[in-house]
């Protein structure tokens, strides 16, 4: 296997990662909401934040490092238009990501207070898990613009 293919079996492992984990992170988030619950919400959003730290956040950190090395090794500019908006798109996620998690540790925290004081989660819990609710959005859309990007980069010129 030559540098290059290593370089981009990195590359999409990094944004299968970043996918799954998104996708998955939000199914068992929304899930355990739905519950109202806060036992179970907080424990779920406790594994969430694990999860995000181990396994998006290493992702997000390899992503741009291997497709730095990808586009250099096989001879992809980085003024090419495609490149150019997958790294804007790439920044757009991580502007909605980075509230993202820090929301995800509040809503821990929250629903560890309810379970500690034995009382209903609070009107704060609730407001933050919209705002966590409507981020996913632009951000999973963004993320699938990227991938297609991707799949399609050859035959697209946009600048």
């Amino acid at each position: 296997m030559d540098y290059a293919m290593i370089l981009r079996f990195i590359h999409v492992l990094g944004a299968i990662t970043l996918m799954g984990t998104g996708a998955g992170i939000a199914f068992f988030m929304l899930m355990a909401h739905r519950t109202h619950d806060a036992k179970l919400i907080a424990h779920t959003a406790a594994i969430v934040v694990i999860a995000d730290t181990i396994f998006t956040a290493t992702a997000a950190i390899v992503q741009p490092i291997s497709g730095y090395l990808l586009a250099k090794e096989t001879g992809w500019f980085l003024n090419e238009g495609w490149l150019l908006l997958s790294i804007f798109l790439y920044i757009f996620v991580g502007i909605f990501w980075l509230p993202v998690v820090w929301i995800q540790i509040q809503l821990r925290n929250f629903a560890r207070e309810s379970v500690y004081k034995n009382i209903g989660l609070t009107h704060e819990y609730y407001r933050l898990f919209r705002l966590w609710f409507i981020a996913g959005f632009p951000a999973f859309g963004a993320m699938l613009v990227i991938i297609w990007l991707m799949l399609v980069r050859p035959d697209l010129q946009l600048f």
